[in-house]
Order: C-alpha cells, then sequence, then structure tokens
C-alpha cells in the first residue's frame, strides 16, 4: 500500500473512531499534500501527481515546524500547546520510515564517502545528495551535515 493510500485509510478509521485530534492532523497531512499537488500543477502541467518521496518531504517538513512550535511553546511558558504540537508529531511520525540509529546513520556517511571517493568540504554537496537520495526521511539532514563534515575535515 502507497503512503497516500495509507493517509486515506487512517483518516477513514479516525472518522469511524470518531477521533477529533488524530482526525484533524491527517486532515492537515491531507490539506499540504493537496496545496503541494495544485503547486505542481502550475508550475509543469503533469497532473501534480506527488511520489511517496514527495510525501515523505512534506510529512518531515511538517514534524520540523511542529518541532519549532513545540519549543517555542514551551519557551513561553505554554504547556498545552506544546503538547497539542508533540501530539500531531507523533501522528505524523506514523507515516515515516523509520529514523536511522546515531550508529547506522554514521555508517551511511562513512560509506558515502568511501564510495564518492570524497576527500575534501567541496565534496560535502555530493555526499549530502547522496544521503538524502539514499536515506530521505530516515535521518536528520542539519544534524548529519555536521557529521559530515567533520568526516571531511578530519
Amino acid at each position: 500500500m502507497d503512503l497516500r493510500a495509507k493517509l486515506q485509510a487512517a483518516t477513514k478509521e479516525a472518522m469511524k473512531a470518531r477521533d477529533s485530534d488524530r482526525l484533524s492532523t491527517l486532515r492537515l497531512i491531507g490539506a499540504a499534500v493537496k496545496d503541494r499537488e495544485i503547486a505542481l500543477r502550475g508550475s509543469d502541467g503533469d497532473g501534480g501527481a506527488l511520489t511517496d518521496t514527495d510525501l515523505i518531504a512534506i510529512l518531515s517538513k511538517m514534524v520540523k515546524q511542529r518541532q519549532e512550535s513545540a519549543k517555542a511553546y514551551e519557551e513561553g511558558g505554554r504547556l498545552e500547546l506544546a503538547q497539542k504540537e508533540e501530539n500531531e508529531i507523533s501522528v505524523i511520525q506514523e507515516f515515516l520510515p523509520r529514523q536511522m540509529s546515531a550508529d547506522e546513520i554514521a555508517t551511511a556517511v562513512d560509506t558515502v564517502i568511501s564510495e564518492l571517493e570524497a576527500s575534501s568540504v567541496r565534496d560535502m554537496g555530493r555526499v549530502m545528495a547522496e544521503l538524502r537520495a539514499r536515506h530521505a526521511g530516515q535521518m536528520d539532514f542539519g544534524s548529519v551535515g555536521a557529521m559530515v563534515k567533520g568526516r571531511l575535515l578530519g
């Protein structure tokens, strides 16, 4: 079952179960997907078909936004809103691939660096592009960038 079908099935289940919090999050995901499809339709005219990789990118962006919001709410003392954001994150993450452990990330970085024969920081773009292609949605590329840079400098 592709990711779009899983999202639609989960939405139907949430409706039947009358789980309003989960349903609202799933509807937010659906709206984000629809917005992206409309944007694609206008730009290249191919009908706006999104792949699972595109959907994973949308979901990853949604998680990141909610993490930032939760942090801001916590700093502002709005714990109930921070908890709501955390709940949305957990629903969204159900549809993302399993996150890699620190050891798996280190192994993946080392593998790509050796395969591409990267030797300096100038190769960082190629290494990051390859990691994104192989492990989209499985790692936080913000923190991985620092690791790649450290490996290439060291």
